[in-house]
């Protein structure tokens, strides 16, 4: 990446292009050094607009989170590119993430591990925004304080730590880091899997109203297409590292075409128990419905 570049990101530049764009991106994993590798995610393609929420949604294994953590250079692609607001991401170097940081952020999927115990809160946010170097003491302990105050948590969660916290409020304080340095992008990771169903709305709830606040844009990551469905504009279904259908959210959770896509509808829990049990037995009827 060029200094150019970084003076474009920066500047938060917009251009007519996607803020964010994946073409035909391959990673794959070696289990021995002689191996060929394994394709974990072979062929993806997708674009994500300014303000704009897309899901990826499929079964474990089928490269979701291989693919965001190839965006933010966690996973190393073996093929394809990956731009960000019109600038070749791809292989970034080590200098330029850490400025690429400042405007994609990531939520990880459990709100116990993706924290450091031994730190407070506030040093925990404070964090991104030494490396980022924005504002003094004073400045970053306001931000702080307000970040915390918008995702909910009391005034003084900053100087506690984050053993005091139940499993949603450490989300909450995982949001909190990573909209702290105000992201133009925040890839979530599945970021309810891990909670409690009342808590997992809240969240989603409280993810809808920071992107509205701040015009931020997502990639959403999950298994639940009914939760995709919840959060996204447009929704993207993997299977076995590829892209197997796409499209509006709500067209691709009530009318899907591909048949994995519809293994996927099928597998979903209904409230009404006579109509679950209805769709149970056309399945047995279909087949018996698993999602290979």
């Amino acid at each position: 990446m060029t200094e150019q570049h970084t003076t474009a990101f920066t500047a938060g530049a917009r251009t007519a292009e996607p803020l964010l764009a994946v073409e035909d991106l391959r990673v794959s994993y070696r289990r021995r050094p002689r191996d060929s590798g394994r394709a974990a995610v072979d062929g993806v393609s997708l674009t994500i607009a300014p303000g704009e929420t897309v899901g990826v949604v499929g079964e474990s294994g089928s490269g979701k989170s291989t693919l965001a953590r190839s965006i933010v250079g966690l996973a190393e692609p073996c093929g394809g590119r990956i731009t960000f607001d019109g600038h070749d991401i791809t292989r970034a170097a080590h200098r330029d993430r850490r400025r690429l940081a400042r405007h994609i952020q990531y939520v990880f999927q459990d709100p116990y591990s993706s924290l450091n115990p031994t730190r407070t809160v506030g040093s925990t946010l404070t964090e991104p925004l030494l490396a980022s170097g924005r504002g003094d003491r004073t400045t970053r302990r306001a931000k702080i304080q307000n970040i915390l105050e918008l995702v909910g948590l009391p005034a003084d969660a900053a100087d506690r730590y984050p053993g005091s916290f139940s499993g949603g409020q450490r989300q909450r304080i995982a949001i909190a880091r990573a909209l702290v340095v105000s992201p133009r992008l925040v890839i979530c990771d599945e970021p309810t899997s891990a909670l409690d169903v009342s808590i997992q709305a809240q969240i989603l709830r409280l993810l809808r109203d920071l992107q509205v606040r701040f015009g931020i844009s997502y990639l959403f990551i999950a298994h639940n297409l009914d939760v995709v469905r919840c959060m996204s504009d447009r929704t993207v279904v993997m299977r076995r590292g590829q892209v197997v259908e796409e499209g509006p959210a709500e067209r691709i959770a009530t009318e899907p075409t591909h048949p994995y896509t519809q293994a996927l509808v099928a597998a979903m829990p209904l409230a009404d128990p006579v109509a679950q049990g209805e769709r149970r037995n056309r399945r047995r009827t279909e087949g018996d419905g698993t999602v290979r």
